[in-house]
């Protein structure tokens, strides 16, 4: 007799409902739902820190098809809140993968839903905004799990880094590379550390709440701002360290969080998007060189525009093509610069990699 396949259920804040078959660990999980556009990589989003706190609704139809490899990660563990996805495959075909997506899972206690229209719940998201979800395997009264989201805090306003950032500072690379570089925790990736590392860079990296006096004892040439998850404006100490550190005429690079405190730092003001961008086709324009890019993005906070346009001493150097919305700055007297998107490409293209080189270039330039 066939085993029949356990129900689950997902409910969004306005009311909204889909019925659909359990995937990964049973259990019940909250978190703001976040659609991404990605077609690979999937195993690299979940392990993502900067979306700590968020369920994750995938748009390809198949999850899980080539199975979870131990290299292809970006934390220690899988990071998202919940999973929303077509099909949540339990076969996988790629002979170097270590296990399927459902193990996985429950390994790392992680509650999803499969057998969804996913195409219908990306337009609702898209037409409705950013809003808090649930989903439950082991509850499916509607009315129980919308009392259960009155209780889920709006991502506005929320301070996250602390959840994923490390706890004690550690290095990374060679003490004989030719430049030490300081990198502040905000949720990093893998994947930005190896690309340092890479290019001639002994790395230093440290916690979230680290003081720039800390920071300093340790001689960087330069400072690395990481990507993470939250509102960067509740974040109010590091916008106050990374404001020391464009004082000490260091070189700064910033990346998605690491760029929206950078700016905040500088003056500007950030806002919470309507959707965010999730995904590894967002055109870009780099307005320096006139060249776009395709990039992998992941955030629901953006730097404001309208403020940027009153500082003199900031450039807008690259811009995302679909909405204008603020995509890079850099300082026209100081070799400070940042973007809101993932040079470091994983999952995605290599189109925006250069910018590690632009930061090497800086480092070269200020460093004796």
């Amino acid at each position: 007799m066939k085993e029949e396949k356990r129900k689950a259920l997902l409910v969004l804040e306005d009311g909204t409902s889909y019925e659909g078959i359990a995937a990964g660990n049973i259990g019940t999980t909250t978190g703001e739902i976040a659609f991404n556009t990605g077609m690979t990589g999937y195993q690299e989003i979940f392990t993502d820190p900067s979306y700590y706190g968020q369920i994750l609704l995938m748009t390809p139809s198949h999850i899980g098809n080539y199975g979870v490899h131990e290299e292809e990660i970006e934390s220690e563990s899988i990071k998202i809140s919940g999973l929303v996805c077509k099909k949540f495959s339990q076969l996988f075909s790629r002979p170097s993968a270590e296990t399927g997506v459902q193990q996985y899972f429950e390994e790392n206690e992680k509650v999803g839903i499969s057998d969804v229209d996913t195409r219908a719940i990306v337009r609702h998201v898209r037409d409705k905004g950013a809003m808090n979800a649930v989903i439950s395997s082991e509850n499916t009264s509607k009315e129980e799990l919308m009392q259960l989201l009155k209780e889920v805090p709006s991502m506005a306003g929320l301070e996250l880094s602390s959840k994923v950032s490390t706890k004690e500072a550690y290095t990374m690379g060679s003490e004989e590379a030719r430049f030490k570089v300081a990198v502040l925790d905000l949720g990093i990736k893998k994947n930005i550390l190896r690309c340092l590392e890479e290019r001639g860079c002994f790395l230093k990296v440290f916690p979230h709440d680290a003081s720039f006096e800390e920071i300093m004892k340790w001689n960087p040439d330069g400072f690395m701002l990481s990507n993470g998850p939250g509102d960067p404006s509740a974040m109010p100490e590091q916008i106050a360290t990374v404001s020391k550190m464009i004082e000490s005429n260091k070189p700064i690079f910033g990346i998605c969080l690491g760029h929206q405190i950078l700016a905040l730092s500088l003056g500007l003001k950030t806002l919470k998007m309507f959707n965010g961008h999730r995904g590894v086709n967002h055109p870009v324009k780099n307005l320096l060189s006139g060249k776009c890019e395709v990039t992998s993005q992941n955030h629901g906070f953006v730097v404001d525009g309208e403020s940027l346009k009153a500082m003199e001493d900031i450039e807008l150097t690259h811009v995302h093509l679909n909405d204008e919305t603020v995509a890079g700055i850099r300082l026209k007297d100081k070799p400070v610069f940042s973007v809101q998107y993932h040079p470091e490409s994983s999952a995605g293209p290599n189109d925006s990699r250069y910018l590690f080189n632009e930061f090497i270039d800086n480092l070269k330039s200020h460093t004796n």
